[in-house]
């Protein structure tokens, strides 16, 4: 089949060593190679690390490369292969996996792609999903079933973040305390009641997130600057919670979670705080035979099953999460509305 594409597009890129980010109304559509394959992008999903770009701030300034299109939550359908493409049909609906991995490294022979040592972040190290066109490899291809909606589809990237962090703390029929509730934190609570947790409690400095969460299952919902580690334990019969789901970044947030995890108990940490941190280790690890684990993507694929089937199962409650959808052009409102917490997951779309 043969598709006529436009020498040009639109695009949202990071161009200066300042705060923001720039339009760019005329840029190449990608070239593709043996093994890539040309995406035609429906929808994408406006990310906190596309928030951290625009704002510039000192991880993405040490980060980030200079003159990219942003952005890596898409979905959107194949409209060109590569020579070498094997398993990529053009015409097929697919999302991607935004972390491109060597292929070459132990981590990546070994099924732990995720962590590869020599990692390319699309929108961060080579040029992303914020256009109409986007090229990646065919192995980052993920085909999407014709029963989930596009605007769920597009923020699969940050799903399987919460599907990672929930299935490798194994939830079921344990209580679960998740600090912080933004994006992540959310699609956690909801995971985690479709994964079998017992009570889940949360905490955090919004008030209307706190309110989300507990629609989404959350038994209890704590703002993070009141005392509520005492009522926790009450909570959990004096013992604290099975598992930490750790969302913040906040060392503050992350102190309190190790200090009402139960003795034996489970750390799963994805967030990330902007600074080092001070903990007590011997009293609140050590002493107490924690394990912790540190999340980092998604499992490349074992996460991507997981995430079809919960969807598929209908398990999963993610419309309360997607708060706006917004056309490409509106992709600067979008950003601000998340700034204010007016927002809480932003997706935009692309001119068809």
């Amino acid at each position: 089949m043969s598709i006529t594409l436009p020498q040009s597009m639109p695009a949202i890129r990071k161009l200066h060593d300042a705060p923001g980010l720039d339009w760019c109304d005329s840029i190449d559509v990608p070239e593709i190679g043996p093994r890539q394959v040309l995406i035609k992008v429906t929808h994408a999903g406006i990310c906190g690390t596309d928030r951290h770009i625009y704002e510039w701030d000192a991880w993405s300034q040490d980060r980030v490369k200079l003159g990219i299109t942003t952005g890596h939550e898409f979905v959107g359908k194949v409209i060109k292969i590569g020579s070498a493409v094997e398993r990529v049909e053009i015409g097929q609906r697919v999302s991607g996996e935004g972390h491109i991995g060597c292929g070459k490294c132990e981590m990546c022979r070994t099924g732990n792609g995720h962590i590869c040592e020599a990692v390319v972040i699309l929108g961060i190290d080579c040029n992303g999903c914020f256009a109409p066109y986007v090229a990646v490899p065919e192995e980052n291809c993920w085909p999407v079933s014709p029963g989930i909606p596009d605007k769920i589809a597009a923020i699969f990237d940050p799903l399987g973040n919460a599907v990672h962090t929930v299935m490798s703390a194994g939830v079921s029929g344990k209580s679960v305390l998740i600090t912080g509730v933004g994006i992540i934190g959310l699609m956690a609570v909801t995971v985690a009641k479709a994964a079998g947790a017992g009570k889940i409690f949360v905490t955090d400095m919004d008030d209307r997130r706190l309110e989300l969460a507990t629609k989404l299952g959350a038994e209890r919902a704590f703002k993070a600057s009141d005392n509520w580690t005492k009522e926790i334990q009450e909570l959990t019969h004096g013992h604290g919670p099975h598992v930490m789901l750790e969302m913040s970044g906040s060392p503050h947030a992350i102190r309190d979670g190790f200090s009402v995890l139960r003795s034996g108990g489970t750390a799963a940490m994805l967030g990330i705080p902007s600074n080092e941190i001070q903990l007590d280790w011997a009293k609140l690890v050590i002493f107490k035979g924690i394990t912790i684990l540190g999340i980092n993507g998604r499992k490349m694929f074992e996460t991507w099953y997981q995430m079809e089937n919960l969807l598929l199962s209908e398990r999963l409650e993610l419309d309360p999460i997607i708060t706006h959808v917004l056309d490409m052009a509106d992709y600067e409102k979008g950003l601000k509305m998340m700034q204010s917490g007016e927002a809480i997951k932003v997706v935009i779309k692309m001119p068809q």
